[in-house]
């Protein structure tokens, strides 16, 4: 057995693997090869995001594939972590090891009786000690009649410091990249992580706009505390937005209680535009059902709009927001207001009713605000 080999293809970048299920796939094949009798292995990396506290990477010889899955933030209150030796090692940093092939080993985790049936003899758990102090944990396990040798842990805690560069590497890429799609989205955070972040960097794009805004937020503001008019906010949003990146749109911005989204049109309009308008008649029926359970109902009205825009990055040299401007987004704004003028939840303009064949009911001319020409708006029947 030698796994300096395995060693030095992860110090050299553990090339050509380009995601960190590849990375521990081959590592897991090459350490398989080299001698030592693992059957599973598996690694277990928290995470920054708002819904999620990690993920789990296992492999296992017979399948000779990588199963991943995440977890909520609850997973830290389940009784499943609670009782895994992987809460004892990222808790404590201390190795977890139980000879299963021993009846009397300790069988204190309910994973280890699992394991056993499964034919594993020994298994070890052990920490993933961070540059930054952060402690995550990796598993390995064997069938192997009589379990690990001395020897091959000796190797196998040789191999930990480089698979603990590549995790760090692979699981802070992972973190930009949490971080980016929640703060900026999607789109907004792949120009970014490709280098777009110089101010004045953008590109004209046509897109449908989605400009919405709560109604009488102010007095609704002032009957409840900071606290209880955040929840609401953020229950209102989960309404109104969750349907537009369901349907792959982008929120751009959130503007107190208003939000600004894109639905970039690319080659076809009427696509771009449909998507918006099933999102906007999503978020109405959401809503009505939020309402249902309400004292209160929550108004609130979506103006959508279509044009060109500049897509990119203004801002202070040291304080930069990747956003649309341009004439159409004040234009959706404006539009969006006149919901309470015209009494009605939902506004198109001229150009996004053109886009689509519908029934659409005419509201009639209006002047915009700051916008020279009347518009004609409509609505749903």
């Amino acid at each position: 057995m030698n796994l300096q080999p395995v060693i030095d293809w992860l110090m050299e970048g553990a090339r050509p693997s380009r995601l960190p299920r590849d990375v521990l796939l081959e590592t897991c094949r090459r350490t398989l090869a080299a001698g030592l009798p693992i059957s599973r292995v598996g690694v277990f990396v928290r995470t920054l995001h708002p819904n999620m506290v990690g993920r789990a990477f296992i492999w296992q010889a017979d399948k000779n594939l990588i199963e991943m899955t995440e977890a909520g933030h609850e997973l830290l209150e389940s009784e499943a972590f609670l009782k895994s030796p992987i809460r004892v090692v990222m808790t404590e940093g201390v190795e977890v090891r139980r000879r299963l092939a021993d009846p009397a080993c300790p069988m204190d985790f309910p994973i280890l009786a699992e394991l056993r049936q499964d034919g594993t003899t020994d298994f070890i758990a052990v920490p993933l000690r961070l540059v930054n102090g952060e402690v995550h944990a990796a598993s390995f396990a064997t069938r192997r009649a009589g379990g690990f040798s001395d020897e091959e842990l000796a190797e196998l805690r040789r191999l930990l410091p480089p698979f603990t560069r590549m995790v760090e590497i692979y699981g802070n890429m992972q973190k930009a990249r949490n971080i980016l799609d929640a703060y900026l989205g999607p789109s907004a955070g792949e120009k970014v992580l490709a280098g777009q972040i110089k101010r004045g960097d953008g590109e004209d794009i046509n897109a449908v706009i989605w400009f919405c805004d709560l109604r009488d937020s102010t007095p609704l503001a002032d009957s409840m505390s900071r606290r209880d008019f955040l929840a609401l906010l953020n229950e209102y949003f989960e309404c109104v937005l969750g349907p537009v990146l369901e349907q792959k749109g982008e929120v751009l911005r959130f503007i107190g209680d208003a939000a600004l989204a894109i639905f970039p049109v690319g080659e076809r309009p009427a696509e771009a535009c449909a998507k918006a308008l099933a999102a906007a008649q999503e978020a109405m029926a959401r809503m009505d059902k939020l309402n249902q359970t309400r004292s209160r109902p929550l108004r609130f009205g979506i103006g959508l709009h279509m044009g060109e825009l500049t897509y990119g990055n203004i801002g202070t040299p040291t304080r930069i927001e990747f956003t649309v401007i341009g004439a159409a987004a004040n234009e959706a704004a404006r539009i969006e207001a006149l919901c309470k003028v015209l009494e009605v939840d939902f506004l198109v303009s001229e150009q996004v009713a053109r886009a689509l064949q519908k029934p659409w009911r005419s509201l009639g001319l209006h002047t915009l605000r700051g916008v020279g020409d009347k518009m004609e708006l409509f609505t749903l029947p």
